[in-house]
């Protein structure tokens, strides 16, 4: 009997619930609709295995051999189909399925031989279901997965820091990234470019929304999943630890019918929480709240979110043109990143909206020179541009250890800080997983455009000068925060200098 020969095809998958798949597929062993007919199909290197194996079936289906290109990308739909198919058979919301400690886990990974078998995919769930699990405990922002050379790694950024999690086999790595790729509708079988993709995970009663970024690297690929806050878990105002006159001065400034407010910083600064902490506060049923993002990290109530999408056109200046036909009282755009979006925004807040948005600087005043550079003219900013909030996110240092420390005379004559407070440095214990801190802290200074800055800009003064000028009238500084911060024993030195202390 001659077996014909196929190649360059893209079959489709035929899945036969009347036999065990899996055993099929571990004998190279496929089935597909060639032309609309059911097929077994077969490749060269492994025929006599497989048609072995299928003698013991009772299946008449015609036998067609193909190129080995051909068969593997029959396999990986196959691979796709039972990935999928044993992930449905097991429910991720049953405790047996999550490891909570992190050491039973390390002698799970070390113990586990199934995890690299094919037959039973449930060990590869169980940790993936694991790590999500003991990153929501530790307050995980990002699950950083890596392949290296001989391993792979798994990280979290916890309060703003990258921390090693654990080290795991780098075969079983690739099952993990497999895995993700499936929860988030990924292409498993492509691993030469980057993909994003999205999901939701319950685990232990809590539902998670998860955005997934996919790269390939030198040694393998590596995902990074950040944990995006449903609308209950978006903070207040208050709680997000800037100054009760800060936040009183804020809140004025969002009662305006009109203008522009810009929250600034670098990136990871806090600033999309801190606009929709104010959404959240300006938040009514009488009140039309459009906001377009890129991407769209909270799923939040009351507000209609728009997800740019620079394949299709959708850039924030596109968004934001359409958002203006939609009769809206307030809009987001997540950043204003070029002349086009900034003029929009600038205008549409001239027209009667209120007009949240960031932009990448320093301190609150240079938000003047950079709109300048946008090329928007003076006083396109002087009448709209209502106050600029500038941010940082501050690690505390954990009240459990932290240690009494001396700073150099030198420091604090720089600093112009007091000789009789008494300064903390970190030290690490159980209770901050040996970090030596323990959550983070808003620190900010709000510029609020006033007639004296308007002068200011009308005589030719630069944002360097106006900003000498807010600070002997009276303004609060990031640095003069992070002072404070250091006298209350709050924060270590390190941590202030690494915030900008040193800026002003």
């Amino acid at each position: 009997m001659k077996i014909p020969f196929i190649e360059n095809v893209d079959l489709e998958p035929l899945w036969n619930e009347e036999i065990d798949n899996s055993l099929a597929m571990k004998h190279n062993l496929l089935f597909a609709y060639l032309q609309g007919k059911k097929c077994t199909i077969v490749e060269k290197k492994s025929m006599a295995m497989a048609l072995n194996h299928l003698s013991k079936l009772d299946i008449d289906y015609p036998i067609v051999e193909v190129d080995s290109d051909s068969f593997e990308r029959l396999q990986n739909k196959f691979l796709e189909i039972k990935t999928g198919s044993d992930f449905d058979a097991i429910s991720t919301e049953s405790s047996d399925d999550i490891i909570e400690v992190e050491s039973d886990l390390l002698d799970f990974i070390r113990n586990s031989q199934d995890l690299l078998s094919n037959e039973e995919s449930a060990p590869v769930v169980k940790l993936v279901n694991s790590l999500f699990f003991q990153a929501i405990k530790k307050g995980a922002s990002d699950i950083h997965i890596e392949t290296l050379e001989k391993k792979g790694e798994v990280r979290l950024r916890i309060d703003g820091a990258l921390k090693k999690h654990l080290d795991i086999d780098k075969n079983i790595t690739g099952l993990v990234i497999s895995r993700i790729k499936v929860i988030s509708n990924l292409d498993i079988s492509e691993k030469r470019v980057p993909q994003d993709g999205r999901t939701q995970v319950t685990i232990a009663g809590k539902t998670l929304d998860i955005r997934v970024s996919v790269l390939p690297t030198y040694y393998g690929e590596r995902v990074v999943m950040r944990m995006l806050m449903q609308s209950e878990n978006i903070p207040t105002l208050q709680s997000l630890g800037f100054s009760e006159q800060l936040t009183n001065d804020l809140n004025k400034l969002l009662t305006h019918p009109h203008g522009m407010i810009l929250v600034t910083g670098p990136t990871g600064s806090g600033k999309s929480t801190t606009l929709h902490a104010c959404l959240q506060h300006i938040a009514t049923p009488d009140k039309n709240i459009i906001t377009v993002e890129d991407p769209v990290e909270y799923n939040a109530q009351n507000v209609n979110q728009i997800q740019v999408n620079a394949k299709v056109g959708l850039t924030f200046a596109a968004g934001l043109r359409s958002i203006l036909r939609q009769d809206p009282d307030i809009i987001m755009v997540g950043e204003i990143r070029d002349s086009e979006t900034a003029d929009i925004a600038l205008r549409s807040a001239l027209t009667g909206h209120l007009m949240l948005s960031t932009l990448h600087t320093n301190d609150a005043t240079s938000a003047l020179s950079r709109l300048m550079d946008m090329g928007i003219e003076e006083f396109l900013i002087s009448s709209t541009l209502l106050g600029v909030l500038a941010q940082r996110l501050t690690r505390q240092l954990c009240p459990h250890c932290k240690t009494p420390t001396k700073l150099s005379p030198v420091v604090m004559d720089e600093l112009s800080l007091p000789t009789d407070a008494t300064y903390y440095e970190a030290k690490g214990c159980k209770e901050c997983d040996f970090t030596g801190y323990s959550g983070r802290k808003a620190v900010g200074e709000l510029f609020i455009m006033n007639d004296d800055v308007k002068t200011m800009m009308k005589n030719g003064l630069n944002d360097h000068q106006i900003r000498t000028a807010l600070k002997e009238a009276g303004m609060v500084t990031i640095a003069d925060r992070l002072k404070e911060m250091l006298i209350n024993g709050d924060t270590s030195y390190e941590e202030a200098i690494r915030i900008g202390i040193m800026e002003d």
